[in-house]
């Protein structure tokens, strides 16, 4: 069972920044694919960015040139830099864990991302 907490989340204004970030309990966290996600209010669920074990990332289309994701494999952390946010930014974002070898994934409890016009 791996454990995900995200911290981070806030309220900006548009064209402003945030940082979210994620620890996991992940023993052998290298491995996973990591990624973020989010889901506003009677929307489904996105892919934000994806980070790979090698440091491939992956990036929707919406926050593309916008948001940059990292990990740190020795601190067991993900984070996702927000830049030039917009209000359809808002939302509760989610950090995901993906094992590949056993194709399992594990969530976050989310953080509020609001960002104001």
């Amino acid at each position: 069972q791996v454990q995900l907490v995200e911290s981070g989340g806030g309220l900006v204004q548009a064209g402003g920044s945030l940082s979210l970030a994620c620890v996991a309990s992940a023993s052998a966290f290298s491995i996973y694919v990591m990624g973020w996600y989010r889901q506003a209010p009677g929307k489904q669920r996105e892919l934000v960015a994806t980070i790979s074990s090698s440091d491939d990332t992956y990036y929707g289309d919406a926050v593309k040139g916008r948001f940059t994701m990292s990990r740190d494999n020795a601190k067991k952390m993900v984070y996702l830099q927000m830049n030039s946010l917009r209000p359809e930014d808002t939302a509760v974002y989610f950090c995901n864990a993906h094992n590949p070898y056993f194709s399992v994934n594990y969530w976050g409890q989310g953080t509020q991302v609001t960002v104001s016009s």
